[in-house]
């Protein structure tokens, strides 16, 4: 056995007070475990369900920091089961997203967790876009992406009647869920409860790190090079109000443009019957900010202090200046909106909530746009799995990602 955080006080940085979730085989209050995962997201809970589904005879414990799992970027995202089409063919990134998409209607449909498969359109609204769009038709057929097809005027109206666009990829095993449910079923069959970090210590084998926004700071801790950086984006969602909902039927996408580092804004229904629009990307001053207000001086010096960051702004000035002044006016977000579903009015739209990217940079200024996997150094270090980044659509490909993550700990730890 080994001390997994090293001291007090770093296990302190790590577990804040108060109550905290934890999952293992069996109840365990003995605070020694085989192997511990951090970080209660998605990603970590998802993982923990396959280790502990491989390895039953292992006793496995998940630390979240917060006093509900999910919190974060799982629960602030927008709902959308991705299909996999806009990934570089090979790619983790594409190979994770369509066998997770296939695995999470496989799960939501044996576990009875409401999903709808709704579809999705990436509409090209102007002629200069349908050379990209039918490039991304070829990039979904490379990823094995089912039942892709190419549709005109009629048939996006026949799908969506209020949308307009020239041509369309459709995209019909898109759908939606609530991923905060998903995560919440991948975990609370094995509860335990951690009360506090002070004075207790938690012992384990080997440790996972599932840290999401804090992903580098926690590699940092064993050792790890600080890059790729986390720098986080915040995205801004405006909702139709419910009287309009009836203008959106399933997910409408723009044709994504390869000058610029993000999607653009898009039409997301809801599994609850709202349907969100956005988000935008502007730098957020604090991890944890989803707040327009909300600000860290340790997040914000961390941030705007490094050289990727600055790279990644002077590359994309106008685009984020643009970006930040959609956020702040509503009818300009509406405006782009309109190309889309010209029947779209300011006065529809309503401000919604917003999430946090933790978008990982390298000192380049270059989005890392594919799953980072690190060990630490040492006898410490060499017991740690990191997961750096594991980047949208990370809900999608959760069950994959935990398979590829169950794979690797028992190639490195000999589980």
């Amino acid at each position: 056995m080994i001390r997994t955080f090293g001291t007090g006080s770093v296990c302190a940085r790590l577990l804040s007070q108060g109550s905290k979730y934890a999952t293992c085989r069996a109840a365990h209050h003995s605070g020694s475990f085989d192997v511990a995962i951090i970080g209660g997201g998605i990603v970590g809970l998802a993982s923990s369900r396959e280790l502990i589904l491989r390895h039953p005879n292992l006793t496995f414990t998940l630390l979240e920091k917060e006093k509900e799992l999910a919190l974060h970027q799982t629960g602030h995202n927008s709902g959308v089961i991705h299909s996999g089409i806009y990934y570089t063919p090979g790619s983790l990134k594409a190979q994770l997203c369509v066998r997770g998409a296939t695995l999470t209607y496989q799960y939501c449909q044996k576990k009875g967790v409401p999903y709808k498969r709704c579809g999705k359109l990436i509409v090209a609204v102007e002629r200069e876009e349908i050379p990209r769009l039918k490039a991304l038709y070829e990039r979904g057929q490379m990823n094995n992406v089912q039942d892709l097809r190419l549709i005109d005027a009629k048939a996006i109206r026949e799908k969506e009647p209020y949308c307009r666009g020239i041509m369309a990829l459709d995209s019909p095993n898109t759908g939606i869920v609530d991923w905060q449910l998903v995560a919440l079923t991948y975990g609370l069959k094995y509860p335990i409860i951690i009360k506090s970090s002070q004075g207790k210590e938690v012992r384990c084998r080997f440790v996972l790190t599932c840290g999401g926004l804090y992903s580098d700071r926690l590699s940092e801790i064993s050792g790890c090079s600080s890059e790729p950086r986390i720098v986080p984006f915040r995205g801004d969602y405006l909702v139709l109000k419910p009287e309009k909902n009836y203008l959106v039927r399933g997910n409408i996408y723009p044709v994504p443009n390869p000058r610029f580092p993000f999607l653009g804004f898009h039409f997301t229904p809801r599994m609850d019957g709202s349907v969100w629009l956005g988000p935008n990307a502007v730098l957020a001053f604090k991890r944890e900010g989803y707040k327009l207000f909300d600000f860290d001086t340790q997040d914000f010096i961390n941030a705007v202090s490094y050289r990727g960051l600055q790279r990644l702004v002077m590359k994309n000035i106008v685009y984020g200046m643009g970006e930040i002044y959609r956020g702040v006016f509503t009818s300009a977000q509406v405006k782009n909106l309109q190309k889309f579903i010209p029947e779209l009015n300011p006065s529809d739209v309503l401000r919604g909530p917003s999430g946090v990217r933790a978008q990982a940079l390298d000192a380049e200024g270059n989005l890392v746009d594919d799953f980072v996997f690190d060990g630490g150094k040492g006898e410490l270090g060499s017991r740690i799995l990191h997961v750096r980044n594991a980047p949208s659509p990370a809900a999608s490909s959760s069950l994959a990602i935990a398979e590829l993550i169950a794979d690797e700990m028992e190639k490195r730890f000999q589980l």
